[in-house]
């Protein structure tokens, strides 16, 4: 059960045939991955009246970017996240990321789990540190530290991005750890977060308490217990939100994108 709730949002190969709804103010590129051995085709999402600016903007890299912006090209919803930040004015760039489809879970989990498999996440970590971040940088005015530079998912890629901050806390100063599938990697995961000595990221928790995993807010209640262990407190760098009823998908994610977004930036 775990598993299929998982991967509800995978194979968004299987196109929806509904008509676009993708904001203006997004647009799409491809970029090699040669840590994947494969190509991207990326989400870009970028402020109202960028071409008439000279301001550099803060960066979310988001996963499944299928499933982001456009109904058309999502698997069971779209966060909407271009008409929420539209409607917000937002000053950010957002940077969605195509899932590998059948290799969405080798490309989100850590760690190979012994019933499922997967573990590729380092190589796509890379592929988004050493490829995709430079490309962005170069191409578009962005403000490049890690206090404006966030990652963000949900379900496996909740637990890709938490993983992605522990691992490169020099790259990524802010997540977003929405309905994080930390079951797939329980051991490791928690493990890795008990060895880390620092960890002065921002981050922004949220679940539903009806996602039909029994053990995700428990794991989620855990893992911000482990990392307030790692700081003070009074720092005010952890922001957690339990949803009541709330289900693992993407309405639950597309509704808790604005706060989680105001709250980060």
């Amino acid at each position: 059960m775990k598993f299929i709730l998982t991967l509800l949002s995978v194979f968004s190969f299987l196109f929806a045939a509904a008509q676009s709804t993708a904001s203006k103010n997004v647009s799409t590129f491809t970029l090699e991955a040669p840590q994947l051995h494969c190509s991207k085709k990326i989400w870009l999402y970028l402020p109202e009246n960028y071409s008439k600016s000279a301001k550099k903007y803060p960066v979310i890299y988001m996963h499944d970017g299928q499933n982001l912006m456009d109904i058309k090209t999502s698997y069971a919803g779209e966060w909407s996240v271009d008409e929420t930040l539209d409607s917000l004015k937002a000053q950010v760039i957002v940077i969605g990321i195509e899932h590998g489809g059948e290799k969405r879970m080798e490309e989100l989990t850590p760690y190979k789990n012994e019933k499922y498999g997967g573990g590729n996440a380092d190589n796509y970590l890379k592929f988004i540190v050493e490829t995709l971040k430079p490309y962005v940088d170069k191409n578009y005015r962005t403000k490049t530290t890690a206090k404006n530079t966030a990652i963000w998912g949900s379900s496996l890629g909740g637990l890709v991005s938490f993983y992605g901050a522990l691992k490169y806390p020099e790259v990524f100063g802010k997540v977003g750890c929405f309905s994080p599938s930390f079951w797939f990697n329980r051991k490791e995961i928690f493990e890795l977060m008990n060895q880390t000595k620092s960890f002065k990221t921002k981050i922004y928790f949220l679940c539903g308490d009806n996602e039909g995993d029994a053990d995700m807010v428990e794991d989620l209640n855990k893992m911000e217990y482990q990392v307030n262990t790692k700081r003070c407190e009074c720092q005010m760098l952890n922001k957690k939100l339990i949803v009541k009823g709330g289900k693992h998908n993407e309405k639950l994610w597309r509704e808790g994108f604005k706060k989680a977004y105001l709250w980060l930036f």
